[in-house]
């Protein structure tokens, strides 16, 4: 009975110990709010977050273009601006933030198409100048894994980045994301749209989520090209083959639109499975996590899950709030790097449409892959292995 008493009491202190660390952690961390502004794409959004990893506001609009059409640059910034300032206002009005509490404005400075780029970039510098808070320009990529890791909680995994101009196979290592295979073309989101055009598949939503749900009705699978090259892939090939499939034989009735995004989709899906399954090997992870706007495919997902679940590890995955483009993600890395003590000088606050996962200093994480600036989740989370701990010593 003594020794029960010991460890409940031992257990109490440690717990109001850690609970107290955790609250005044928590405390100074809501104090810093970052609003941060994405629009590399078709999508402009404007979100903000705070130091705790909450995502206190993250509206955002889509520019859609007619079945058949893709979006062009210049009528894509055209939309940007015609919202991005009712965006500003209703992230601020939703988050309840005044201008005045913000701790930094952080935008997306690349990659991605540049007129659009251009428009996020204007609107961040002149609300750091009205404002009189910090700029920082963040790195796209690095903002789709950041929101990922926050959002579901993953610690060090192997990730695997699909957009529409983006396909990468992503593991940390030396303060860097480094990238072990990539698309030696085009990108997988951008495969899948332009088939979208070609059959004449609705933008809206988007053309992805479409041919999810045409490949959902099909019944016939059709072997088409696949072209992994040790850690990369090609996609150009396999989008020529089924362009010339819908060309030919649906037309004739020997196959239907639906079953070619059936058989694209399991095609390009299972490259990339093969590529992340050989990055977790190679590092020995069990986590992956997929970002991206593709990442929000549930059977991209289904069969990551399963791959992982056979290697004793597992998925973490987000839905269309936040692997699809969107502010929260570039205001959460905008945070991380503000925290860091890097900031964007005026002048310097410009775009690129060619910026690289790998070439971000990821000074918020230290070299073993732990994080510098622990949110209060995560410090909740650390609390019953210090229980734990107490308890075990105790007795």
């Amino acid at each position: 009975r003594v020794g029960h008493e010991r460890v409940r009491a031992a257990r109490r202190v440690a717990d109001d110990h850690v609970q107290l660390v955790v609250g005044r952690a928590a405390g100074a961390a809501a104090d810093v709010l970052v609003l941060g502004i994405e629009g590399s794409a078709n999508k402009i959004g404007v979100g903000v977050v705070n130091g705790n990893g909450d995502i206190l506001s993250n509206p955002r609009r889509t520019y859609v273009t007619p079945p058949g059409e893709g979006f062009q640059p210049r009528h894509t910034a055209v939309h940007h601006r015609e919202h991005v300032v009712q965006l500003v206002r209703d992230a601020l009005r939703e988050a309840a933030v005044r201008p005045s509490q913000l701790s930094a404005i952080a935008y997306t400075k690349g990659p991605g198409m540049g007129a659009p780029l251009l428009v996020g970039a204007l609107v961040a510098r002149t609300l750091a100048l009205l404002w009189r808070v910090p700029l920082v320009g963040v790195n796209h990529c690095v903002g789709h894994i950041e929101m990922g890791r926050v959002v579901t909680g993953a610690h060090n995994p192997v990730i695997l980045y699909v957009s529409g101009g983006n396909t990468q196979v992503i593991a940390y290592a030396q303060q860097r994301y480094q990238i072990f295979g990539e698309s030696i073309d085009i990108a997988v989101g951008n495969t899948l749209d332009r088939f979208a055009r070609q059959v004449n598949i609705s933008n809206d939503p988007a053309p992805g989520y479409n041919i999810e749900q045409y490949a959902k009705r099909g019944t016939k699978f059709v072997e088409l090209p696949y072209v992994v090259k040790g850690m990369d892939v090609s996609f150009s090939g396999i989008l020529s083959a089924v362009r010339e499939l819908a060309r030919t034989k649906i037309p004739s009735g020997e196959l239907t639109a639906e079953d070619l995004c059936y058989s694209l989709q399991e095609t390009v899906f299972a490259m990339l499975v093969e590529i992340t399954e050989r990055a977790m090997a190679h590092v020995g992870s069990n986590e992956v996590l997929i970002v991206g706007g593709v990442g929000c495919n549930l059977r991209l997902q289904e069969m990551m899950a399963q791959m992982a679940a056979e290697r004793g590890g597992k998925l973490y995955a987000t839905d269309a709030r936040y692997c699809i483009d969107n502010g929260a993600m570039i205001a959460w890395a905008g945070l991380l790097e503000h925290r860091s003590g890097r900031h964007t000088p005026l002048e310097r606050a410009t775009v690129t449409q060619r910026f690289r996962t790998d070439q971000v200093d990821v000074q918020w994480r230290r070299n073993d892959g732990s994080d510098v600036f622990v949110t209060a989740t995560a410090a909740t989370a650390a609390t019953a292995a210090v229980v734990a701990a107490a308890a075990t010593a105790a007795t």
